[in-house]
């Protein structure tokens, strides 16, 4: 593994299966992580010149990555992140994989397809505030799904598990990433544990990044895009790229 990828509280641009691969067997405490949803692969969100249809003129691809597998390659590439992932998080750790619910072609993806097979422990409700809805067929998808996927001495702080299986926590909602964690939501997750090593493999704007420093843990953030990578450095170095800052609360 080079000089790079084994310096903590550092942003890596690069592929995030690449980048694992080269890491040793237990060498972080701790991933929180939200990948690409595969959005506009699911019914509704036809796309024409990177703009979604039905989301009118707003962007919902990601730099670097279209957001648009198909459903087969996306799942294997998925389940190939988490089996890095399971390898490289150590005896006492855990995953916490942020997916969302969709429905495609009128039935449930529930998500199964990827983490069916891991050590999932828990699902985690977060309950989000608001949304939109385009198709009529279904009610307002309010909440996204959490998977706890635990390796064998996994434990909780003292006192944390006195909070609920169901989280609500206020989307973010000034971003210029199509996807953002609200802050409060890794600062929970890893406020609730005594994980010092944190890895993103999807660090995205950096909140991941941004929640291990307010909590004084070590981290490490992988992302594809140039742009992000840079997002999330600003937001780190409390300066302001876009609509970022450090200081943002979500």
């Amino acid at each position: 593994m080079t000089e790079t990828m084994t310096e903590l509280d550092r942003i890596i641009c690069g592929d995030c299966l690449t980048v694992m691969r080269e890491m040793p067997d237990e060498s972080v405490d701790l991933i929180v992580t939200s990948p690409p949803y595969n959005l506009l692969k699911t019914s509704g969100h036809s796309r024409v010149n990177g703009v979604s249809r039905k989301w009118k003129n707003e962007m919902l691809g990601y730099t670097n990555h279209d957001d648009c597998m198909e459903h087969s390659d996306y799942i294997k590439w998925q389940r190939e992140c988490l089996t890095e992932m399971l390898r490289i998080v150590k005896n006492n750790g855990a995953i916490f994989y942020n997916h969302k619910w969709r429905v495609q072609n009128g039935l449930m993806q529930d998500r199964n397809d990827i983490v069916g097979g891991f050590p999932v422990r828990q699902i985690i409700i977060w309950q989000r505030a608001g949304g939109l809805n385009f198709s009529d067929s279904y009610f307002l998808p309010s909440y996204e799904v959490i998977y706890m996927i635990a390796k064998p001495k996994f434990k909780l702080i003292p006192k944390a598990n006195h909070y609920s299986d169901v989280w609500k926590i206020h989307q973010e909602k000034n971003s210029t990433h199509p996807c953002p964690f609200p802050v409060a939501l890794p600062e929970r997750i890893i406020g609730s544990t005594d994980a010092q090593v944190i890895l993103d493999p999807f660090v995205g704007s950096g909140t991941t990044a941004v929640a291990a420093k307010r909590l004084n843990r070590r981290y490490i953030g992988i992302d594809l895009s140039p742009n992000y990578c840079e997002m999330a450095e600003a937001r780190l170095n409390g300066t302001t790229v876009g609509m970022y800052s450090l200081f943002e609360t979500g």
